[in-house]
Parts: C-alpha cells; structure tokens; sequence
C-alpha cells in the first residue's frame, strides 16, 4: 500500500511552514483528517493496519484513541478488529478516561493514534488506561513519523520517542520529515512565519 501516495491524492501531506504540537517546526504536515474524512479510504488504511495486527498473534480487548486526532482512525481500527471502540480526552491538561467508559482490571487495551510522532499523547493515554487497571499491550497509527520505531521498519527509534519499547508499535508507513527547534529554524531564518494546523490549532 502506498499510504505516501494516498495522502498526497487527499491534498493530506502539506508542504510550508508549520508549527508542530511539540512546538518545533517542519516544511511538512500530515493532515489525517483530510484522509479520514472519506469513509472508503478510512475503512481501506484501518483494514491493512489490522491485518499487521492479527498477524502477530496479539490479544486485544478494546482499542483507545486519544481525541480528538485518533478518534477516528481508532473506531475504523476498531471496526477492522471487531473490538470495542473508546476514547480518552484531555481534561485541564490531562488525558482521562470519561463518559461513562469502564475498563476491566487486566484488560488488553490497544492504543490508536492517526499519526504517532513522539507518542507522547499515545503514553498519556495509556497512563490513564493503566490507572484504571487496564493493561496496554501495543500503540498504533496511520503512520509514523519516524521517531519511533514500527514493526518491519529500518529506522532507529530516536532518543525523543516516549513511547515504551518493550510494547509494539504498528503503522503502515514511516513519514521522516526533518524538524527544527524554533530558534534553529532554517524557515524561520529564511522570513517566513510558521502556522500551526491540526487538532491543537486550526
């Protein structure tokens, strides 16, 4: 599956100046939303993913996303999986797990994502799963923006991944986009101003 080329034909993969939620800068912008928001494409991306998935023999019991960029990138996965579908949502600052959602002690929870970059919001998510006596045995995602390491890719994980390693990370391609800390950015320098797109931004 060519994911690049999909994102390209969905006017998904941006090129500019953008701010990132990490607050560091990149020419390039991965814009789930205008994948997901075509219900075919949604079902074909979250099909493949799941069969990476059940190949590798993992017990799931539920599939968590992190609103609001998984949310629906983790009820399509889990659709393909045929797994209960919940979300977790940032309240004063902090990933919860709210309305109404239970998690049974020892539950065998995958978290999904539409892009994984860090992880950083994917292990706040799982924190609040693993508060609540869940257990998560593995993150997932679109795709991968290189700083983690993903199941059959070349890359190295980088020093900046957050997401534990003794956990698997499934994703369909890796997307290794150079970023630049805002008082080091070539873009900057050049005189262009960065936007922040996305679910944190517009």
């Amino acid at each position: 599956m060519d994911v690049k080329s999909i994102y390209m034909n969905a006017n998904a993969l941006l090129e500019g100046h953008f701010k990132l939620s990490s607050g560091n800068h990149s020419q390039y912008y991965l814009q789930s939303a205008k994948v997901l928001e075509d219900p075919k494409t949604a079902k074909l991306l979250a099909d493949a993913l799941a069969v990476q998935i059940n190949a590798s023999g993992l017990q799931i019991d539920t599939v968590c996303a992190p609103a609001l960029g998984g949310l629906i990138a983790g009820f399509a996965l889990a659709t393909a999986l045929d797994k209960r579908s919940i979300f977790a949502e940032r309240v004063n600052g902090e990933m919860q797990i709210r309305r109404g959602f239970e998690i049974k002690p020892g539950e065998r929870v995958l978290v999904c994502e539409d892009i994984i970059t860090t992880g950083g919001s994917a292990l706040e998510a799982a924190r609040a799963i693993e508060a609540l006596g869940g257990e998560v045995v593995a993150f997932a995602a679109l795709a991968n923006r290189g700083f983690c390491k993903r199941g059959g890719s070349t890359l190295n994980r980088k020093e900046s991944c957050s997401l534990p390693e003794n956990q698997p990370l499934f994703a369909l391609a890796d997307f290794d986009f150079e970023m630049y800390a805002p008082d080091n950015c070539p873009l900057c320098q050049g005189g262009s101003e960065a936007i922040k797109p996305g679910s944190r931004g517009n």
